[in-house]
């Protein structure tokens, strides 16, 4: 008979980062590195490093369906090594595929476990799609389907977390024609609390952070429209990228091997979805902060968007969007605001001449105004 071992609920996580060796210092760093990215105030620091040296550990179920794995692989990469090392593998997880050590019954039994034991209070995080066609024989595992396992374990969730496309909204796998009828979490759930996690895959400071929100407060944090954390989601990643002054100006790359791709122009033209996507890649970035698509010369596909697969071709440069006040293109936006941008350079340079004039007919001693006055009584 094989021991199931019991996932230690008894600890905090502060307690069992100090067992592993983790300082003080590198504790406060890490919440301080947290609370920036959720953005918090200053004040969010103590409150983070608070919740996580009193608060028990949240079990947490980790499944995964249709996917590549890319979400796992993104989060286990993440910059800071309590994320990788403690918060993922060592601390959080009772279940997940991927990452576990147990397998076959041993496994089952300790997912089972925790759905009975932390009965409304662990959390569950999905990966991947859920295939509805063929009674969802595309996906099954331990002789079960995806549906049926998602339905089980959502039962005793306190909430769910979908990562990526492929669980937020289905992603490559329900692009048209959709064979196996791939379904995100939040279409076939819908009496708990989801918060999805966008991207394909999400970056790992958000995955992170989602994570340490509800470790830190109990509770999912605000979402917008999507259902996707406004911590990280607020912003267009046209808004916050760094070629955005080009773009503004009208100049645009023409082909990948011009001279404008050389001089680091704006991809619009190159069918680049940043105008229409929201997320963190041009704040947070990728692989330490090194850089994000559009640094290393490749156009934002929009992949924290529902599905952005069905809006390939991905060089294709979008039609129009909303912008400016009006739906409008960037050849019109560049052309516009050079001739305001000439409008407001002749009016200043104007509106200037005619204050010079007036300051140099002006007597020692006697007010702009003064001066003003005298010249109309003339």
């Amino acid at each position: 008979m094989i021991d199931t071992p019991t996932p230690k609920t008894d600890q905090t996580l502060w307690e069992e980062m100090r067992a592993r060796g983790v300082t003080r210092r590198d504790f406060i760093k890490f919440c301080t590195w947290m609370a920036a990215y959720m953005g918090l105030e200053s004040s969010g620091v103590a409150q983070v490093a608070r919740a996580l040296e009193k608060n028990k550990r949240i079990p947490i179920i980790w499944l995964h369906f249709q996917e590549c794995t890319c979400c796992s692989e993104s989060f286990i990469r993440s910059s800071h090594p309590i994320v990788a090392d403690i918060l993922l593998d060592k601390v959080s997880l009772d279940y997940t595929e991927t990452l576990q050590a147990a397998a076959g019954h041993q496994a089952e039994a300790i997912k089972e476990q925790t759905m009975k034991e932390s009965y409304g209070e662990y959390i569950l995080m999905v990966e991947g799609s859920v295939p509805m066609e063929e009674d969802g024989v595309y996906c099954c595992i331990g002789g079960k389907s995806a549906q049926q396992i998602l339905e089980e374990a959502a039962a005793g969730a306190k909430a769910i977390v979908a990562w990526g496309n492929c669980a937020c909204a289905g992603c490559v796998q329900s692009a048209n024609p959709n064979p196996t009828g791939a379904r995100s979490i939040k279409s076939l759930i819908k009496n708990k609390p989801i918060v999805n996690v966008q991207g394909c895959p999400p970056i790992a400071e958000v995955m992170a952070g989602t994570v340490v929100h509800l470790l830190a407060f109990g509770r999912i944090p605000q979402l917008d429209a999507l259902g996707r954390p406004k911590a990280f989601y607020s912003r267009r990643v046209h808004d916050t990228c760094y070629r955005r002054p080009y773009y503004d100006a009208g100049l645009f790359v023409e082909s990948f091997d011009d001279e404008n791709a050389k001089r680091g122009y704006c991809l619009y033209k190159m069918g680049c979805r940043g105008p229409t996507t929201y997320n963190s890649c041009g704040i947070i970035r990728w692989n330490n902060g090194t850089s994000f698509p559009i640094q290393s010369g490749h156009g934002c596909i929009g992949c924290s968007e529902e599905g952005f697969w069905d809006q390939s071709p991905f060089y294709k440069r979008l039609a129009g969007f909303p912008g400016f006040g009006i739906e409008t293109t960037a050849d019109k936006i560049g052309v516009g605001l050079g001739v305001a941008t000439a409008v407001g350079i002749a009016a200043h340079a104007t509106m200037t001449n005619i204050r010079k004039r007036k300051t140099i007919g002006q007597q020692p001693g006697e007010t702009e105004t003064e001066a003003e006055q005298e010249e109309s009584n003339a």
